[in-house]
This record gives C-alpha cells, sequence and structure tokens, in this order.
C-alpha cells in the first residue's frame, strides 16, 4: 500500500519485467527474476490493471482473452467470481452483447470486473492486482474480495492499493514509503 504515485504500479512493472531495474535484483523464491524466461513468467501471472482495455468484441470474447479455448461454463464461471455474471444476463444478448469500442457501452466498474473475470480466467498460480477495486462500489469491493479469499485461495496474490479498505483480508501488507517497503503500520 501507498500514495498515490509513490511507485506501486512501478513496482508492478519490474515484477513482470515490463522494465528491468538499473540496480539491485528482484528475486522469486530465491531466482532472480531475470533468470526466468519472459514467456514463463507471464504464464504464471495474471495482471488486472486498475484501467482494464476493452476491445470492441462481445463480453465473451473480452473474458475470454484470458483464456481463448475456455468453454462457456468457464467463462461464466470467472464471471461470476468477479460478480459480473448477473449483470451480464440483464443484457438483451447476454454473453453475445457487443462492447463497443473501448467498452463505451459498460461503467468502468463493469469493465474491471471483465478484466478480473479475464484474469481469473487464464487459471495463472499468481494474481497481480493494480488498484483492482478502484471503480468499483463498496458492495461490489466486498464481494470481489469476498471470492477472492474463498475461491482462490490456492493462488498467490499482489494487491496494491491506497485503500486500507481493499486490503482488509490480506496475510502479509506492507507500505512503500520513500522508496522504500516498509511493514504497514
Amino acid at each position: 500500500m501507498g500514495e498515490s504515485g509513490i511507485g506501486k504500479s512501478t513496482v508492478i512493472r519490474f515484477l513482470l519485467r515490463f522494465w528491468e531495474p538499473t540496480g539491485g535484483k528482484i528475486t522469486v523464491n530465491g531466482i532472480p527474476l531475470r533468470d526466468i524466461s519472459l514467456k514463463s513468467l507471464r504464464k504464471q501471472i495474471a495482471l488486472i490493471e486498475q484501467h482494464t482495455f476493452i476491445f470492441n468484441d462481445t463480453i465473451k470474447a473480452n473474458i475470454a482473452l484470458g483464456k481463448p479455448d475456455a468453454t462457456d461454463e468457464e467463462i461464466q464461471n470467472a464471471a461470476k467470481g468477479a460478480g459480473i455474471h448477473d449483470f451480464i444476463l440483464t443484457l438483451p444478448d447476454g454473453y453475445d452483447t457487443q462492447m463497443g469500442e473501448h467498452g463505451g457501452r459498460i461503467s468502468g466498474g463493469e469493465k474491471q470486473r471483465i478484466g478480473i473475470a479475464r484474469a481469473v480466467l487464464s487459471d495463472a498460480s499468481m494474481l497481480v492486482m493494480d488498484e483492482p477495486t478502484s471503480n468499483l462500489d463498496v458492495l461490489n469491493e466486498k464481494g470481489f474480495l469476498k471470492a477472492l479469499k474463498n475461491q482462490y485461495a490456492d493462488k498467490t496474490y499482489l494487491l496494491v492499493s491506497h485503500r486500507k479498505s481493499t486490503l482488509t483480508d490480506c496475510t502479509e501488507i506492507k507500505r512503500l514509503e520513500g522508496g522504500q517497503i516498509h511493514p504497514a503500520h
């Protein structure tokens, strides 16, 4: 956790090797990150960003980006886990609803839940989430966090947020401050 602009998203970019550090090193289970192939690393990590990119396609196709060969049942289960399934069923074409350019037909919170479903569907062993509930109201945030705790307990997740309410069920909380990672107070 940490204030806006402190570097939380930067840490994620280093972890996913979008950027390479110019000093120091990052290790995963004692293995230097640069010794892990990009393909292997990215297969094991699903990223949920604050601003989900939605393609001009159906809701089903947008969720299926997480696993292109997913069955309809798998897509619907991922949507249920992300708390977007019931909303999708209210749409005239359900999962076949066209999203429009950049998802212009849905709210920011709905886009974010589609992004969550996409990541969950990927079945990666680690979920990296950058402000995953920033566009969700309190009720949907609580529902997502409950699902995360109950349904994905077998996964490792890194949850980055400046909102304490988002981090309440985390097993370990660290605070980014002054370029250093500290125990949260």
